[in-house]
């Protein structure tokens, strides 16, 4: 190999809306000041991958290398080898929200794969700061701390406190991700999907029984007075819309998801329940480690949530069945 060809590596990019392809770059030789070099170890195919993929995402310019749920090992340094999480989150140190201690909102936020270049390569350079120790989960465990760390940050901005009525609507990786860590919490947790594939996969990989579609009656029994928490990880406003009803009198709808359209409902209906509207977005190092911990301790089945390990190699030709096939999948991972 020539020291030409060493310098170059591949990075799996999104072209254009529907095109995926993997390109030579430069290899990063030198993070700048206050960031580190990362050599990748696993890459997490997110929801919003497949939206990139589809050109549904609102915020994002083509050509971008995807790939922001990482795991890798430090390139240099005293801590070269060391396995890590990447948090994907690259805040300005400087907003508001950042001065109190919310980088995950920052005003000015640039996340890997979508704001900026990510890590569906070989190398990346990432702030330090942004880096967790992975001690004691393998390289693909590590990879998954992201969108686990989504659904477990929605949690604890919810307040969900031991026996309260759970609904997460949306049985998708990040829906699952929340309701594993609401019943973590000690929370009594129901799902509520319109794909049988999706609800069949939330009972048989993460053992959850208390599962509906749309079209049931929900409001009956124990559940007649609502759900204590509701949280939507649709990513759909009629769902959205439709779970304001399920809200029992001094619950919380905690919107997990992002839509890009106005929600409407009713103000009689939600002051009589002194209800809450909760936002949450990303995560916090705290939720980062509180996965971790709970990896570490067995109490998330990552080895089921694996639905698939592809090659960046084979990515391309790979990538359309994915996005046509994803209610049938938990979470692929790519090897670079």
């Amino acid at each position: 190999m020539t020291d030409a060809m060493a310098e170059m590596m591949n990075c799996g990019v999104c072209t254009e809306p529907g095109q995926f392809r993997v390109e030579s770059r430069p290899r990063p030789a030198k993070a700048p000041d206050g960031w580190v070099m990362v050599d990748i170890a696993a890459i997490g195919i997110c929801g919003t991958d497949y939206h990139i993929f589809e050109g549904k995402h609102p915020f994002l310019n083509y050509p971008r290398v995807i790939g922001h749920e990482l795991s890798g090992h430090i390139a240099s340094g005293p801590d070269k080898g060391q396995l890590v999480v990447v948090n994907p989150y690259v805040s300005c140190g400087k907003c508001r929200a950042c001065r109190r201690g919310k980088p995950n909102c920052c005003s000015n936020i640039q996340v890997l794969g979508v704001h900026r270049d990510g890590g569906m390569c070989a190398r990346i350079a990432v702030p330090a700061g942004n880096l967790y120790p992975a001690d004691g989960l393998t390289a693909q465990q590590a990879a998954m701390v992201e969108f686990l760390a989504i659904g477990a940050h929605a949690v604890a901005r919810s307040g969900v406190a031991k026996d309260d009525l759970v609904l997460v609507t949306g049985a998708g990786p990040i829906g699952l991700g929340t309701a594993l860590f609401a019943r973590l919490a000690g929370a009594d947790v129901h799902i509520l999907d319109i794909s049988d594939k999706r609800l069949g996969l939330a009972r048989r990989l993460c053992g959850f029984e208390k599962l509906y579609q749309p079209q049931d009656d929900i409001l009956t029994g124990e559940l007649s007075e609502g759900f204590d928490v509701i949280f939507d990880a649709t990513g759909n406003r009629e769902a959205i819309e439709a779970g304001f009803p399920l809200l029992a009198h001094g619950g919380s709808t905690v919107l997990v998801s992002v839509v890009k359209d106005d929600i409407r409902f009713s103000d009689a209906e939600f002051h009589k329940r002194e209800a809450r509207i909760i936002g949450s977005r990303n995560a916090l190092r705290e939720d980062f480690d509180r996965v971790i911990a709970a990896i570490r301790q067995g109490d998330i089945p990552t080895d089921a949530l694996i639905s698939g390990v592809v090659a960046l190699a084979d990515l391309p030709s790979r990538f359309p069945s994915l996005v046509h096939d994803r209610d049938d999948i938990v979470k692929i991972l790519v090897t670079p």
